[in-house]
């Protein structure tokens, strides 16, 4: 009788301390938590890009998919899997399940993060209703935290679309490409008002102006860059500027007075100069639409009845380059009016932005659903292609 008296002791003691640990793990209580703070500490940033899965293949994606056709980025079905689908706990024996899409769209308002009990769970500082268990010591970090809120924000969508590729992708283009000293606005209009080109209209001065250096990778050389610091005049020159590339090319015709005349080209601002402005969505879409090489060359494209001479050319599909070509270099392109194949380049994707295979696969995925984008540069004037996969020789056409 003892011996079964005392089993019994020891299993009520074993009861009662793994209830203890059960109702002090959900109550959630302790001095190593009492300060925690799991509120989202930072504003919402639309140009991360957050989806469900880790990885997909871009519509335009190669039969067998290339270096740069896919994208793989952290997910939210892995974030949930590792700090709350784990099998011993919402992926095991614990309700509710965090398994698949249809599970946690239970717990989620479709563009409310606000709204969305899965966001509360993971955000609350109602410690009894925390998820994961604040004394589990796995709090989900900043990172995971900010991809779930756009995932949701964007729709919470098993697979993304333009909503979740268009930002992400301009911030990458501003960031790597338009930031310090490159494809900016300041720059392509510096190196037009050191050589004088910009007349008296803008009153430039000396102060106006600052001049930087950088490390050409390429020559292993420093180059000066002349940039425009004011303001309120750069705005001006390149609104100005934007206005006439879209005129003439709305109507060259109609508008034949709005004709670019300025050249990006000439010693010495040879390199500074060819830059042009990739620091804004508008700026990035002109510069697709009416590539720089078209608006602006090295020799003289039009010298009209008066004698005045211009470095543009009338026709705006007449480009032997494009914005995809110079990041991905599993691409051929093709001139849109002559089919004249490029060579292969996608020296940007290492030169200014530094741009990993899945960074590239983003900006082609936003490139091609863009609606802003004519299907003329994208697909050609006849759906042929101006597109070629240089490995397979597949070109890619509007399906």
């Amino acid at each position: 009788m003892k011996k079964v008296s005392m089993i019994k002791a020891i299993t009520l003691f074993l009861g009662v301390m793994l209830l203890t640990a059960s109702l002090f793990q959900c109550t959630k209580v302790g001095d190593n938590i009492q300060h925690l703070d799991r509120s989202y500490p930072n504003t919402p940033d639309s140009s991360i890009y957050a989806s469900f899965h880790d990885e997909l293949k871009i519509a335009t994606a190669d039969a067998t998919p290339a270096t740069n056709d896919i994208i793989k980025f952290r997910g939210v079905q892995t974030i949930l899997h590792e700090y709350c689908g784990t099998s011993n706990c919402h992926g095991g024996p614990i309700k509710p399940k965090f398994d698949s899409y249809n599970d946690i769209m239970k717990y989620v308002v479709s563009g409310s993060p606000e709204g969305s009990k899965l966001w509360e769970m993971i955000t609350t500082n109602d410690f009894n209703k925390a998820m994961p268990p604040v004394n589990s010591n796995h709090e989900l970090n900043t990172k995971d935290k900010a991809i779930i809120f756009n995932w949701i924000r964007n729709g919470a969508k098993e697979k993304p679309d333009l909503a979740d590729f268009r930002p992400a992708a301009i911030r990458l283009i501003a960031d790597g490409c338009g930031s310090a000293n490159c494809h900016n606005q300041a720059t392509a209009t510096g190196s037009w008002a050191e050589k004088g080109t910009l007349g008296t209209r803008y009153s430039i001065v000396s102060t106006d102006t600052a001049s930087f250096s950088f490390y050409d990778a390429g020559t292993g050389a420093y180059r000066r860059y002349c940039q425009v610091i004011n303001k309120t005049k750069l705005n001006q020159i390149w609104g100005d500027y934007k206005d006439s590339v879209k005129r003439y090319y709305s109507d060259t015709i109609a508008n034949a007075s709005y004709r670019i005349l300025k050249t990006f080209a000439g010693t010495p601002w040879g390199i500074s100069s060819t830059r042009g402005p990739l620091g804004t969505y508008d700026d990035i879409v002109m510069d697709i639409i009416v590539p720089k090489n078209v608006r602006s060359n090295s020799s003289v494209q039009y010298t009209s009845p008066g004698g005045v001479q211009y470095y543009s050319k009338s026709n705006h599909l007449n480009s032997n380059d494009c914005f995809i070509r110079r990041i991905d270099s599993t691409l051929l392109f093709l001139n849109p009016q002559t089919g004249a194949v490029n060579a292969i380049s996608g020296n940007m994707s290492y030169q200014d932005g530094g741009l990993s295979p899945s960074e590239i696969a983003l900006i082609k995925a936003w490139y091609f659903a863009d609606p802003n984008i004519p299907d003329v540069w994208k697909y050609g004037k006849t759906n042929t292609g101006i597109f070629r996969y240089a490995k397979s020789g597949n070109y890619i056409i509007k399906r």
